[in-house]
């Protein structure tokens, strides 16, 4: 009782402290630029029930240019997320990219569609093809602040040309202790995938559907007996499918 009691205090402490929003997306260290290709509401506020209608791209979406953007199966890709659009809220801001409070794991979909320019973001079958949970006591919100907002994955090489919209979600599981805590930050990118790969994806999931609010990476308390997020050294399950495999 006592360590739920802490866990919950440290969770409603910093619970207003900086979100999140991905916008900015690199291929092959190739920064394709400020909200190109990535649809994006001006709000930095997550969503935190997991049935939400907009669940699969977010929700009052701002930014939306026709940018296509070309990634080559088997490409380094980067995912740049800042605390508002732009990135720091003003100078010294301590929350830029996300609070550092904020742990989580970080997670790529991508759901094929005729057009990516164009297309809608409902009843999409998405599949998973990165995933960074916490490793070594470093979860992977982490590992992008100290990037400087990046997190960076690899398009697999087997994925088949086409467009699709992939879906970048982070995951800040510090108030996720209680039902409905944890924050869901997810932006979609629109990207024409070429090469010769012959992989259209596996393990289907849809948005809204995927998660339930009791999964076990979903409602969980992270803090050990100290308070330290570390999720008391035991291995994190990272919510939704296992990444295609090539």
């Amino acid at each position: 009782m006592k360590v739920l009691q802490v866990s919950a205090m440290l969770g409603a402490a910093i619970a207003v402290h900086g979100h999140s929003i991905f916008q900015r997306v690199s291929v092959a260290g190739a920064d394709q630029g400020q909200l190109k290709g990535v649809r994006a509401p001006s709000s930095d506020y997550p969503i935190q029930n997991v049935n939400d209608a907009s669940f699969a791209c977010n929700k009052n979406i701002q930014y939306h240019d026709n940018t296509v953007i070309e990634v080559a199966a088997g490409d380094p890709v980067g995912a740049w997320w800042g605390h508002v659009i732009g990135g720091a809220q003003g100078a010294n801001d301590h929350d830029n990219p996300i609070a550092a409070s904020h742990k989580g794991p970080i997670m790529v979909y991508l759901a094929e569609v005729d057009d990516a320019a164009t297309a809608a973001t409902t009843g999409l079958k998405w599949f998973k093809i990165a995933e960074d949970g916490l490793g070594n006591g470093q979860w992977a919100v982490d590992k992008m602040i100290a990037n400087k907002g990046w997190h960076n994955f690899t398009m697999p090489a087997c994925v088949a040309p086409g467009d699709y919209l992939m879906r970048v979600e982070l995951i800040a599981l510090h108030s996720a202790q209680m039902t409905g805590g944890a924050q869901f930050y997810m932006e979609c990118a629109q990207i024409r995938v070429t090469g010769s790969g012959t992989n259209s994806g596996s393990n289907f999931v849809s948005f809204p559907g995927a998660y339930k609010a009791n999964d076990p990476g979903i409602l969980i308390n992270i803090y050990d007996n100290k308070g330290t997020p570390n999720n008391a050294g035991k291995p994190y399950a990272i919510p939704g499918p296992r990444p295609i495999k090539c």
